[in-house]
């Protein structure tokens, strides 16, 4: 099975980012054909600022969460030109109507991001990233379901027109950690300002937990835990006994919502440990990241090729 993801480099990455999507990537590379890139083209649409940068360290962050490009062929978007031929070729069988219907590109420009083409036109590059690789199974976010129905359309287009060329891509979402909570309690984005990063200091990260949101409840008191903000995190870490005894703890009462949040705090930073370490190792050298980049480059060339030759042909832009 043949599994297409990808994410913006967009800085620091937090634990939303990692079990929406990042985890479910590294899973999949275990048994599955999987194509993971980083998205700067995508990251032109919000600004692009210190672009560069930031491809470098999102690709030293995946490398140090697990993608493995030995399993993975992992890449940058901009080093396989040929997804912006396609992404040209696919608008003409895009119509208006599909992309205004949008909710990410209306949400964005609600949230004041300047309304420009490449805000609107997003999704037809989302759907050649995907197309162009044959892609048969795409992890993402409840959010960007939508996404992946409009590639479903512009495909059926084509190959109405043009036979059945592109392979037509299904969204896969896990279930249980489709939304992962921030601190205050809704869906944790940098947009909301609510969230809790994987990487940096120990300090700097139990001082952003205790800002979790919770409800106030005497210490003597039992807790619900379901709806606790506190929990619902700590949960993505915990299993088995584990959860069933933070469980336990919550109904027993004694414990107020701040022992919650060290003992999350402790739980996390254990969790990621062996991912910090990696980190440190790929962040002091790069140019091996450069190298497993640029090797990620032309294998996934060696896929993109046929197919926009295909296309080409098909369309006649081959003559």
């Amino acid at each position: 099975m043949r599994v297409f993801t990808g994410i913006q480099p967009s800085g620091d990455l937090h634990i939303g980012n990692y079990f929406g999507s990042i985890k479910q990537m590294v899973d999949a590379q275990e048994d599955n054909d999987t194509f993971a890139f980083i998205a700067n083209y995508h990251a032109q649409t919000s600004g692009g600022k210190d672009l560069a940068k930031l491809t470098m360290q999102a690709a030293t962050d995946f490398l140090a969460l697990g993608i493995d490009p030995k399993k993975s062929t992992f890449w940058v978007q901009s080093d396989v030109k040929e997804v912006l031929e396609l992404y040209w070729i696919l608008s003409s069988f895009t119509p208006m109507g599909l992309l205004e219907r949008a909710h990410s590109y209306k949400d964005k420009v609600a949230k004041g991001i300047a309304a420009n083409h490449s805000l609107f036109s997003y999704p037809v590059l989302m759907a050649a990233d995907i197309l162009l690789f044959g892609s048969e199974v795409v992890p993402v976010g409840k959010d960007q379901i939508q996404h992946i129905e409009i590639a479903r359309d512009i495909a059926t287009k084509f190959n109405n027109q043009y036979g059945d060329i592109l392979v037509m891509p299904e969204f896969r979402v896990q279930e249980e950690v489709q939304t992962v909570p921030g601190i205050d309690g809704q869906k944790m984005s940098k947009s909301y300002g609510n969230v809790v990063n994987i990487f940096g200091e120990e300090k700097k990260q139990m001082k952003t937990i205790k800002k979790i949101v919770t409800e106030n409840v005497a210490v003597e008191e039992p807790k619900e835990y379901e709806n606790c903000n506190v929990y619902n995190m700590a949960k993505l870490f915990l299993e088995g006994d584990n959860l069933i005894a933070l469980q336990e703890r919550y109904k027993k009462g004694g414990e107020g919502h701040g022992h919650f949040k060290i003992y999350l705090g402790e739980v996390m930073w254990e969790y990621f440990r062996e991912f910090r370490e990696k980190r440190e190792y790929y962040d002091k050298n790069q140019d091996e990241v450069r190298d497993i980049l640029n090797a990620g480059a032309n294998k996934a060339r060696e896929v993109a090729l046929p197919m926009i030759e295909k296309i080409r042909s098909v369309t006649g832009i081959s003559y």
